[in-house]
């Protein structure tokens, strides 16, 4: 990541992010979190003295709005923009790259920590499986527990879709919803089929 924003490129950045209108501080450090699918984040103290910076040299014009401030790109803003329109080509590149990598690195540690669940999962289902029978014209307390379970169970994905959808949908009315989001949800519930389905009868 330091890679990625080296040699002023984060300076290059924060201006693209601008192209488009007036931005808060924390609206361009989410909009830099949200094009590295959350995995970054960079810190106020890293955003405002830039934004500072450009300011002095009459590329942004900030305006204050009670405790916010607002940055907007000026015309020596826009034209220096214009003048690099190839080392932004160069460092989108070098960000989907980065984002893909980070990707696969998700992937790689939530299906690590989904193979571990497995393992205690079928492990607890086992013991579960070996616990003392009922006796005979007793009710079953392993049925009954087993009902009131897969009641729970399902109240579980029933509220997870529910908080899922409706992060997506806010996300979505940001255009936050990239590669990153997409591949992680279908690598997480992928893993966590199977390994679910690994611990029933």
């Amino acid at each position: 990541m330091v890679q990625v924003f080296a040699h002023g490129r984060l300076r290059l950045y924060l201006l693209s992010l601008l192209e488009d209108g007036p931005r808060h501080g924390y609206e361009l450090m989410t909009a830099l979190s949200d094009r590295f699918g959350g995995t970054y984040r960079p810190s106020a103290g890293t955003v405002y003295p830039r934004l500072a910076r450009l300011e002095e040299e009459g590329l942004v014009r900030r305006a204050d709005e009670g405790r916010k401030a607002t940055y907007t790109l000026t015309e020596a803003g826009r034209a220096e923009l214009d003048a690099r329109r190839g080392d932004l080509a160069h460092l989108e590149a070098e960000i989907s790259e980065t984002v893909r990598a980070q990707a696969s690195q998700v992937r790689d540690d939530v299906q690590a920590a989904m193979r571990g669940l497995r393992a205690d999962l079928a492990s607890a289902a086992q013991r579960a499986r070996d616990a003392a029978r009922p006796s005979p014209g007793e009710p079953d307390p392993q049925r009954t527990a087993s009902h009131r379970r897969r009641v729970e169970a399902e109240a579980i994905v029933r509220r997870f879709g529910d908080e899922v959808r409706t992060d997506l949908r806010r996300a979505d009315a940001a255009s936050g919803v990239d590669e990153l989001t997409v591949e992680t949800l279908r690598t997480v519930l992928d893993t966590a089929l199977r390994t679910m389905r690994s611990t029933l009868r």
